[in-house]
């Protein structure tokens, strides 16, 4: 484990348990989330939720394998050679709620995130990063042989 996936770690642990003894609520932890874009139904709608049109980048990459046998838990990453990233999202264009997930890249930490998501069918996985306060993206087409949102 590389040391700036431990900061991360530490930092995530002594978040949780901040919540867990109740000194912050988990109202005050979910108030920095933004949850209505994670409810929009257009790859447009969920571009506008994170912040608006990302300019494709070199940069930032997207790890998602070319045929996913089930759809139901598809491993998908994305990172970013950009200084100064503080939050990936990941979306997947032909999901019916589009916005998958989204991470906040503390400072010091590798702009590197692993997670598994479901598709219900083959689509672009768009993954977008902001850096300096500018959008970024790239995308990679996965092709998804058994859905896994309702397929």
């Amino acid at each position: 484990m590389n040391n700036s996936r431990r900061v991360a770690l530490k930092t995530t642990g002594a978040f949780a348990t901040l919540v867990s003894l109740g000194i912050i609520t988990q109202s005050q932890a979910q108030a920095a989330v933004d949850r209505a874009g994670f409810e929009v139904k257009t790859l447009a709608e969920a571009l506008k939720a994170v912040g608006g049109t990302p300019a494709n980048s070199d940069q930032v990459t997207v790890v998602a394998p070319d045929i996913a046998e089930n759809g139901a838990v598809v491993p998908v990453g994305a990172s970013s050679k950009l200084p100064n990233t503080t939050e990936i999202f990941l979306i997947v264009e032909k999901n019916p709620m589009p916005l998958s997930c989204g991470f906040t890249i503390p400072a010091g930490t590798a702009p590197d995130v692993q997670t598994r998501l479901k598709m219900g069918q083959s689509s672009n996985v768009v993954a977008v990063v902001r850096a300096d306060g500018k959008l970024f993206s790239a995308t990679k087409e996965t092709k998804v042989t058994l859905g896994g949102c309702g397929g």
